[in-house]
Formats: structure tokens, C-alpha cells, sequence
């Protein structure tokens, strides 16, 4: 089934960040229906780093070229800005579309961005944004969905921001992310406004500027795709953290067993025995 296609279903698509071929593998065998290569998971895991544009095209695309390695389902990834003006989103378009992803989204803000849950944010003009989305589309290959992102709730208030989000779906945008609604109200008017004309994306981030609300609640509202895109990376880098402190304290890893895979546990999650029995087949000896 295609991505277009599942978001005419009534239930809620959960989308969960995934940031290489291990997250895109285990979160695949945990059921989800589809998936989300975050910019700012690539950021913190590949690079160490803060969302704040300092990952590039050809590291995100060279990401999404292992992940669709490892999986079928369909990977909604992170274009950040396009990374330029409209010709860099058309070339964006292309070289993801190349690497497997099924849906692209873009946003308003000026290049380099910035996390959408931080301050300072800056935007581009809301024609220019119409520029980069019908590029974007004149630019596909496949039916791969133009997911129009706004940040201009910090930026101009929420009413311009739903302005830019008409002008956005308009110029073709295929789903509709309106980024960082401050409290529930905001959020509600959201799918008050907008639901029947585009599917709506919701985006779920700890501690950030929006309440948590739960996917039936979101579905519930009006919304079509709950993404969770940095919630992995929290989920790791505290365990990680806790790990690497244990180890160092113990000396081993005889304290922080029962909360990790061993050996064989990890090589069933990722499919080892699977993979070599594949492998025996093409040996020459069967």
C-alpha cells in the first residue's frame, strides 16, 4: 500500500523518528505501518551535534539509502529548508526520491534552520515557499508526497501561520504540518481549519513546545500522522549515558546486563540466523 494511499484510511498513521538501518529494522518489527527520518536524529547520533542545520543532503540521503536497504515500509524524511532556494529542493527532491523516500518535508524557515521547538527561528517569504513546493513537485519522479511544513507560529502568531499553511496547500502541498502549537486550543484549530482539504501531520516532541497528546486524541481532533521523530535519540542517549557510567563505575557490564540484549539476543533482533541461512543457498554446496 502507498503512503498516499494509507492516509485515506480513518485511523491515525504512527510514525516513529528512526535515524539508521538498526532504528528502521527494530521499529519495522515492532509493527508500525511507516516511518520518520529525522534531520535533527541524524544531527544528534551521525554528528553529536544540535538541529541546527549542520547535517547535509548527501549525508541525509546516504542515511535513507540504508534504511530503505532494511526496510519496505515507507519512510517520510526530513528535508529541512530543501537545503537553499527552490532549485537546491528540486535537487533535493531527486536525490531522495533516488535513495527510497516515500514523502519529503519542507519548511519555511531560512537556511540553515533550526529545531522547531527552539527560538530565534527565522522564515523565508511565504511566496518563496510556494516557489520551492511546485518545484519540488514539476521535480518528482515517483508519487512521492510534499509534506509543507510552517514555523511561523514563533515567528508571526498562529494567525499567519495558518495563513501561510492555505497559501502552502494551495500550491500543491499533498499533507500539511503546521510545527511547535503552543497549547491545546492552537492544536485544535488546526484540524478545525484544514481537515478535508489535506492530511494533517502532528508532531509529537518531549519537552518541546506542544502538550503530548496521544494518538487517539490527535485522530480524535482531526489529524491524519502523529510523528514521534526524537524520541529514539532521548530514549538512547539516556541509556547509553547510564550504560557507559556503569561501566565505567563496575568495570564491566555485570550491572547493566538485565538491561541490555546479549550476544544472542541482539543477533536474533537484527536477523542474523535468518540472513545466513539466505546466505547458504548461494554457497554452492546445497
Amino acid at each position: 500500500m502507498s503512503l498516499r494511499t494509507r492516509l485515506t484510511a480513518a485511523e491515525i498513521l504512527i510514525a516513529p523518528g528512526i535515524y539508521d538501518g538498526l532504528t528502521a529494522a527494530l521499529a519495522t518489527d515492532a509493527g508500525f505501518e511507516a516511518l520518520y527520518l529525522s534531520g535533527a536524529a541524524v544531527a544528534y547520533t551521525r554528528l553529536g551535534r544540535p538541529d541546527i542545520g549542520l547535517s547535509t543532503a548527501s549525508e541525509m540521503a546516504d542515511t535513507m539509502a540504508l534504511i530503505a536497504d532494511r526496510t519496505d515500509l515507507p519512510v517520510i524524511m526530513d528535508a529541512d529548508t530543501g537545503f537553499g532556494n527552490a532549485l537546491n529542493a528540486r535537487r533535493t527532491m531527486v536525490s531522495y526520491e533516488r535513495a527510497g523516500a516515500a514523502a519529503l518535508q519542507v519548511e519555511d524557515q531560512t537556511y540553515p534552520k533550526r529545531c522547531g521547538h527552539l527560538s530565534d527561528k527565522s522564515l523565508i517569504t511565504a511566496a518563496e515557499m510556494t516557489g520551492k513546493i511546485a518545484a519540488m513537485a514539476d521535480a518528482r519522479r515517483h508519487d512521492t508526497l510534499i509534506i509543507a511544513r510552517t514555523d511561523a507560529i514563533a515567528v508571526e502568531g498562529f494567525n499567519a501561520a495558518m495563513d501561510r499553511a492555505s497559501a502552502y496547500v494551495e500550491a500543491g502541498a499533498d499533507v500539511l504540518f503546521i510545527e511547535a502549537p503552543r497549547d491545546r486550543d492552537e492544536l485544535g484549530r488546526i484540524p478545525e481549519t484544514f481537515q478535508g482539504q489535506v492530511p494533517l501531520l502532528a508532531n509529537m516532541v518531549e519537552g518541546g513546545a506542544t502538550p503530548i497528546s496521544s494518538a487517539q486524541d490527535l485522530q480524535a481532533m482531526g489529524f491524519d500522522i502523529v510523528i514521534f521523530p526524537g524520541g529514539i535519540v532521548r530514549a538512547l542517549a539516556r541509556t547509553a549515558n547510564d550504560y557507559y557510567r556503569s561501566l565505567k563505575d563496575a568495570g564491566s557490564n555485570t550491572p547493566f546486563k538485565e538491561r541490555m540484549y546479549d550476544f544472542d539476543g541482539l543477533n536474533e533482533a537484527i536477523g542474523t540466523s535468518d540472513m545466513l541461512a539466505t546466505g547458504k543457498r548461494y554457497d554452492g554446496n546445497t
